[in-house]
C-alpha cells in the first residue's frame, strides 16, 4: 500500500508550531507509525499493544526522558 500518511500531533505539543512534537499515523489496521516532528523522514513502526504499554510506563514515571537531554 503506497499512500500518504496523515500524521497527528500529540496533545502535549502545546499546539504550537515548530519541531517539538511526537506524531502518530495509522499505517494499516494493525500497524502504527511514530515519529518526531524534527525528523519527519524517520519513523518507527509498531502495533497498538506495545505502544499502549510504552505510554502506560511513561505515564507511571518509568521512563526518565527528561534525563536524556
Amino acid at each position: 500500500m503506497n499512500h500518504a500518511l496523515r500524521w497527528q500531533r500529540s496533545t502535549f505539543s502545546g499546539g504550537g508550531e515548530g519541531n517539538t512534537c511526537i506524531e502518530l499515523a495509522s499505517i494499516s489496521t494493525h500497524l502504527l507509525g511514530l515519529r518526531e516532528s524534527d525528523s519527519p523522514a524517520t519513523h518507527l513502526r509498531t502495533t497498538p499493544t506495545p505502544l499502549a504499554g510504552l505510554l502506560r510506563h511513561i505515564k507511571a514515571g518509568g521512563f526518565p526522558y527528561d534525563k536524556l537531554r
